[in-house]
């Protein structure tokens, strides 16, 4: 159990259909210029998308452990625009754009302040812990359609 009086991790929160989830740029994330390596943007969008679907009650460590099923990256089409820097105060912007049986698209923004970084569209498929494409489960797809951007 663990302590009220300690911090948490931040989660992010909803506002409207838009996950929003602050990061900072440390060291470890930067080049040897200071400019945060390309790669690293992937990783920024990922823990957005990990925390936006735990704030909406997807429960992706139970449904691996339970062998139903886990996400998997299918496609990612990214737009690098402007470079982010060390200690910049960044926010990842995500909405689910699509919604199919075995897969969901989420549209992804990283700002610093009111300057457009990167620009992404992620496609993540469900599947069997072998492999194969499977159907969501029906919870995921209801909370996934209460926060589907139209």
């Amino acid at each position: 159990m663990s302590d009220p009086a300690l911090p948490v991790p931040a989660s992010g929160v909803y506002i409207g259909a838009v996950h929003h989830f602050p990061i900072r740029v440390y060291y470890e994330d930067t080049d040897l210029s200071g400019i945060v390596y390309h790669a690293n943007y992937l990783r920024f969008m990922e823990r957005a998308r990990s925390d936006m679907l735990r704030v909406i009650d997807i429960d992706q460590r139970g449904a691996i452990e339970s062998g139903e099923g886990v996400y998997a990256v299918a496609e990612v089409n990214i737009r690098y625009l402007r470079p982010a820097r060390l200690e910049d105060e960044l926010l990842v912007r995500s909405s689910v754009t699509a919604l199919k049986n075995a897969s969901c698209t989420i549209h992804q923004e990283i700002w610093r302040g009111e300057e457009l970084l990167i620009r992404a569209d992620v496609t993540a498929a469900f599947i069997t812990l072998d492999g194969r494409p499977k159907r969501q489960p029906a919870a995921w797809m209801d909370a996934f359609r209460r926060i589907l951007a139209g």
